[in-house]
């Protein structure tokens, strides 16, 4: 199944600068098993240690926080864009 994945300007230098990559997979564990394979580096920066998600990255399946869903295991249908976004924080200067 193809998937547009949007990558945050942070994480082009991963992708030779470009802002979508177009990639197969199911679920999104699949899908970032893809981005890894095309794009070596990816897993390092989204999932933690013990394979998941880092507290600081969001990632989106047609707009959905997959934290709301089933997180990894979240379906991705044929045509879906994934959007990898980093949390920012701010405050009060």
């Amino acid at each position: 199944m193809a998937v547009t994945v949007r990558v945050p300007t942070t994480l082009r230098v991963l992708t030779a600068g470009a802002s979508e990559v177009a990639v197969d997979g199911a679920t999104l564990a699949d899908v970032l098993d893809s981005l890894e394979s095309s794009h070596p580096g990816f897993r390092d920066r989204i999932l933690d240690e013990s394979g998941e998600l880092r507290r600081f990255v969001n990632v989106f399946v047609s707009d959905d926080d997959v934290r709301f869903l089933d997180g990894l295991s979240t379906a991705v249908n044929d045509g879906a864009t994934v959007s990898i976004v980093p949390a920012v924080a701010g405050g009060r200067g």
